[in-house]
């Protein structure tokens, strides 16, 4: 989407909508049931919070047209990261307990991206292009931060002593939160300060086509992307009933609920991710997808570690055997991919691959 033109009426109608849906729900005491009105309800629910969660990002976008590169991209990261921390912090800790979901949709936003999306924007790119170029310099900044946090965050907890199982004490939990804050902190620093050039392709387009943005509608836009994320936070809660009974009813593991929120938290940033490898900007697309993952663990983990820690609730945190498995070959896949500098087609078959992998040893663990 463009900054440039009249602003599309549904970036401003879903999230009015969505606030006024939530009023409404409230004052009338609804609470979503599987019958033919509660499948109505699920029905507007998700089309309104989709719209919602579009609209933010098309803001998101409109900004990001102003400041430029590499702060376009991760202004939107941060605000799907906004959204993403909203979803799983409503869920884990409302009545029923999920101490589990925050590790299963970082792990799923880790696999969608680093797998699906990564492998769909090579794969889309190069049948168009055959070979598409991006900064191996920035890729590797991203790839070793990444490659740290998830360790730390989803390996580490399987193997400490402390406390049994696959968590972390508190005193854990506290040391991981500020050292991952930390990290991805001073990843941002060279991202945006130290080193901004590596995150920029050289060739790639500028898609300033058109009016300067104005400061009207600059303002006008950050206004409702504040209302967007304001909106997807306070439908979080009744959009987790949805996945807790649609979960029940079909029968799936726990797991799936964390790829239901994860799916949805990514769908926006993904299509932007995609159309900038059809307009062979693939460096982009590694800056989408890429930085969604590191922000994902950078910034969910301790947001949801303080409100479990405060609120005395369990966290789980490390993968088991199979997840772990699969996160150290998309850490080997990953680091071939980003090797050269060049991408060809049988990289992005490879990665959909394993993403495959993934979802089916969700449905069939």
């Amino acid at each position: 989407m463009s900054a440039h033109g009249p602003m599309p009426k549904s970036s401003w109608i879903f999230p009015m909508v969505a606030v006024a849906l939530f009023g409404v729900v409230t004052v009338a005491g609804y609470e979503f049931t599987p019958s033919p009105g509660g499948l109505v309800f699920a029905i507007v629910l998700l089309a309104v919070l989709f719209g919602t969660v579009f609209a933010a990002v098309h803001h998101s976008e409109v900004i990001a047209e102003r400041i430029g590169e590499p702060y376009g991209t991760l202004l939107l990261t941060l605000a799907v990261t906004i959204i993403e921390v909203a979803l799983i912090a409503t869920i884990m800790l409302g009545e029923k307990p999920v101490p589990a979901l925050a590790r299963d949709t970082v792990f799923a936003v880790v696999m969608i991206v680093c797998n699906g999306l990564v492998g769909l924007c090579i794969f889309i790119g190069c049948l168009r292009y055959r070979e598409q170029d991006f900064q191996v310099s920035g890729a590797n900044l991203y790839l070793s931060v990444l490659f740290v946090l998830a360790t730390i965050t989803l390996v580490m907890p399987n193997y400490t002593m402390t406390t049994p199982g696959p968590v972390y004490s508190a005193a854990q939990l506290a040391f991981v939160d500020v050292v991952t804050l930390m990290l991805y902190g001073v990843f941002l620093y060279t991202q945006t300060i130290r080193h901004r050039d590596y995150f920029i392709q050289g060739g790639a387009s500028d898609s300033s086509d058109g009016t300067p943005l104005s400061n009207r509608m600059l303002t006008l836009s950050i206004v409702l992307l504040l209302v967007s994320l304001l909106a997807v936070v306070l439908l979080a809660k009744k959009f987790s009933l949805v996945v807790d009974v649609g979960t029940a009813m079909i029968g799936a593991p726990p797991a799936f609920a964390g790829v239901l929120v994860a799916l949805l938290i990514l769908l926006p940033e993904g299509v932007s991710a995609i159309g900038a490898a059809r307009s062979n900007d693939l460096q982009k697309s590694i800056n989408l997808a890429l930085g969604s993952s590191l922000a994902t663990i950078g910034l969910t983990i301790p947001a949801v570690g303080v409100a479990t820690y405060a609120l005395d609730k369990e966290l789980v945190l490390g993968l088991d055997g199979p997840g772990t498995v699969l996160l150290l070959l998309t850490f080997a896949l990953s680091m071939l991919t980003f090797g050269t500098g060049r991408t060809n087609i049988l990289f992005g078959l490879v990665h959909m691959v394993v993403f495959a992998v993934f979802l089916f040893m969700v449905l069939v663990p």
